[in-house]
This record gives structure tokens, C-alpha cells and sequence, in this order.
């Protein structure tokens, strides 16, 4: 199976006055397309660090990242951009969202991005999946915390995205609504071959995914298959 994406020796430090704080060191792996992939540790451990320079959010210190082929540190910023808007979802734990948009407006932008048509459309029917058709013409001040980050995944679901990165999906959510935001991941990766890529505390939901990388300091603990 292909890989889609390629995590070479990365390293991520930053300078503080004087010090040096190493936040990510010498982490390797791949990830194969269709598969899925729990990254766990605790806080301070590089989670979300890792999750955003795989996504191209940010550019590594040292080592490298190839999406889909793409080495992303060769790549300026508006490079980068691009191919996340071709290939890449993200669900951020603190949402995102622009507070000038309202919810249905948030969930079009990446497809007016694109160029897509029937975004009004599209975009009802993803706001429809996460439960919130109802509240579609709410801005994000009027929305819960929970209810804000079902906007951000029906976002991040508009691209039909070949990779998903979700960093603590279900961080703000009660039980039966995190058990519905877990089901929609999931069945995005059974229907669509959603390369699907989470970070989280909840070792339950880790335990969902194929495999099971773990942190601790910025460097990878253990790497291991899970039961399914």
C-alpha cells in the first residue's frame, strides 16, 4: 500500500532568549493512505506540535515531510497552502473558525476555495451530518464549544480530504455527541479512504485506530499496532 505521508528524522526547536527548547526530536514514520493512526502522550509531549508540521501548518527545524509524494519543507508558504487545501483536513482543537462567518459560511469557505459549485448545498448537507442544518446562520460566539467544533470537522470534511489530521476532535464534546463525531471520522475512512490521523487524550478512541504512536518528550515512546 502507498504511503501518503513520510515523516523523516523532524526535529522542532525554539529559541527563548538564551535557551533552546526542543520540542520535537529526531521522529520518524509513515503512515499508509487509507489508514488510520492515534498519536497519544501527555501534555507537553509534541502532539500537536508533530500534527501541525505533518500537515504543513508549520516548517520543521531539522528532517523532513513528504505528503503524498510532496516534500512540504521545500515548499513557501503559499505552496504549502495549497496543498492542503488539495489533499488535507484539519480539525483544530481550538476550532479556528472566522467570527465574522456564520457557521454555514465557515464550512464554504475552503469549497469557494476550490472553486466548487453548490457550495450552499454541500455545505447544508455536512452541517446536516455533524447535527447543526438547524443552526446553520449562527456565528461562533452563539454556538457552544461542543457545537463550534462540529462546524470546524464539517469543515474540514468539505475538501473530501486524501489525509485527515484531527488534533483532540472530541476534547469538547459530551459523550453521545463525541460517540457520533467518532462514528463520522471512522466511516470517513471506511467510505472515502480517508487517510485518518488523530491526536488525543482518550485512550479509548485510540484504541479505535490500526496503530498507536506514543510521545513522551518530543520523541517517539513506542509505535505499535493495535487489535484491528
Amino acid at each position: 500500500m502507498s504511503k501518503i505521508l513520510e515523516v523523516t528524522n523532524l526535529g522542532k526547536t525554539y529559541q527563548t532568549g538564551n535557551h533552546t527548547l526542543t520540542v520535537l526530536n529526531d521522529v520518524s514514520f509513515s503512515v499508509e493512505q487509507g489508514s488510520t493512526l492515534a498519536i497519544v502522550g501527555s501534555s507537553g509531549s509534541g502532539k500537536t506540535t508533530l500534527l501541525g508540521l505533518c500537515a504543513g501548518l508549520d516548517r520543521a527545524s531539522t528532517g523532513s515531510v513528504k505528503l503524498n509524494g510532496i516534500a512540504l519543507d521545500t515548499l513557501s508558504e503559499d505552496d504549502r497552502a495549497a496543498i492542503r487545501n488539495q489533499y488535507v483536513g484539519f480539525i483544530f482543537q481550538n476550532f479556528q473558525l472566522l467570527p465574522t462567518l456564520t457557521a454555514l459560511e465557515n464550512v464554504m469557505v475552503p469549497l469557494e476555495l476550490r472553486g466548487e459549485k453548490n457550495t450552499h448545498k454541500i455545505a447544508m448537507e455536512l452541517l446536516e451530518k455533524v447535527g447543526l442544518a438547524e443552526r446553520h446562520d449562527h456565528y461562533p460566539t452563539q454556538l457552544s464549544g461542543g457545537e463550534q467544533q462540529r462546524v470546524c470537522i464539517a469543515r474540514a470534511f468539505s475538501n473530501s480530504p486524501q489525509i485527515l489530521f484531527a488534533d483532540e476532535p472530541t476534547g469538547n464534546l459530551d459523550n453521545e455527541t463525541s460517540e457520533k463525531i467518532q462514528n463520522l471520522l471512522f466511516e470517513l475512512n471506511k467510505e472515502a479512504g480517508t487517510t485518518l490521523v488523530l491526536v488525543t487524550h482518550d485512550l479509548e478512541l485510540a484504541k479505535k485506530t490500526q496503530r498507536l504512536i506514543r510521545l513522551k518528550g518530543g520523541a517517539v515512546l513506542s509505535d505499535e499496532r493495535t487489535t484491528h
